[in-house]
C-alpha cells in the first residue's frame, strides 16, 4: 500500500478545464507554457497542405475538380486561400453581367493581404469580350492576375495547381534544356526561321554532323525530305552570309 508520505509527495494531477485553459492562454499569447507536448500556437491561414475555402463557395461545382490537394472550409475573406501568400476570388461571367458591382466590393474587402491576388474567371457566356476587357482593366488597377477557364474542371486544375506549386522552386516551371547532343543540335537548327524538329532531325541524319549540313550546298539541302527551297534557302543562308550588313549596302 502506498503510505501517507507518498500520496503528500505526488503532484496533483492537471485537470482537463485546467488544461484546457492553459494551452488556451498559450495560443491566445497571453501565458507562457514550457510544456513543448502543448499546443504551440494556431498556424497562419494557408500554411497548411490544404486550399482554404470561404463557406460562400459551398456548392460550387469547382470544388469537385479539386482532386490532387486537399481542401476545407474555413472562415477566410477570399473564396479560396492558396497559401501563406496566395488567395483566389472567383467570379463567373454569367453573374458578372448581373451583378458589376460585386467584385469591385470583393476587392476592396479584400485589400491587400495577399502579395499574389488572383481574380479567376469562368467563362460561362456566349460573348465574353466587353466584360474580360473590363475586368482586365480592374485587375491592373487594383493589382491582380486575371485567370480565364472555360468549365469548372479547369478553374479546379487553376487552383490545385497553384497550391501545389507554392513551395516548389522556380527551376520546375523553366524549360527543362536536354544535355544530349542531339537535343542540342536540335535546339540550335529550330532558331532558324521555319525550320522545325522534324527538320532538325532529317538534317542530321543526312549530312551526319553538323559540319556536313554547314557545308552543304543549297541544292543538296532542297532534296531533304520535308525541308523544300525556301526552308533551305534559309538555313544555307544562315551559315554563308555575315551576320552584319555591310554599310555600303
Amino acid at each position: 500500500s502506498m503510505s501517507p508520505c507518498s500520496k503528500k509527495d505526488k503532484p496533483p494531477r492537471l485537470q482537463t478545464s485546467e488544461a484546457t485553459q492553459n494551452s488556451t492562454q498559450h495560443i491566445e499569447g497571453t501565458g507562457s507554457i514550457s510544456d513543448p507536448n502543448l499546443p504551440q500556437g494556431p498556424k497562419p491561414v494557408g500554411s497548411g497542405s490544404s486550399i482554404v475555402v470561404s463557406p460562400r463557395q459551398r456548392g460550387n461545382p469547382i470544388l469537385k475538380y479539386i482532386r490532387s490537394v486537399p481542401w476545407e472550409i474555413g472562415d477566410v475573406v477570399p473564396d479560396y486561400v492558396l497559401g501563406q501568400t496566395t488567395c483566389a476570388l472567383f467570379l463567373s461571367l454569367r453573374y458578372h453581367n448581373l451583378n458589376p458591382n460585386y467584385i469591385h466590393d470583393r476587392l476592396k474587402l479584400l485589400g491587400q493581404t495577399f502579395t499574389l491576388r488572383v481574380l479567376l474567371v469562368q467563362v460561362d457566356v456566349k460573348d465574353p469580350h466587353h466584360a474580360l476587357r473590363e475586368l482586365a482593366r480592374i485587375c491592373v488597377m487594383a493589382d491582380c492576375t486575371l485567370v480565364l477557364a472555360w468549365s469548372p474542371e479547369e478553374a479546379g486544375r487553376y487552383l490545385e495547381t497553384y497550391k501545389s506549386y507554392e513551395k516548389k522552386p522556380a527551376d520546375t516551371l523553366k524549360e527543362q534544356v536536354e544535355k544530349d547532343y542531339l537535343s542540342k543540335v536540335t535546339e540550335c537548327l529550330t532558331t532558324v526561321k521555319s525550320i522545325n524538329k522534324t527538320d532538325a532531325i532529317t538534317l542530321l541524319s543526312t549530312f551526319s554532323s553538323v559540319e556536313g549540313i554547314m557545308n552543304a550546298s543549297k541544292d543538296d539541302l532542297v532534296l531533304c525530305p520535308g525541308l523544300g527551297p525556301q526552308k533551305a534557302r534559309r538555313l544555307y543562308d544562315v551559315f554563308h552570309k555575315p551576320f552584319l550588313k555591310s554599310k555600303n549596302t
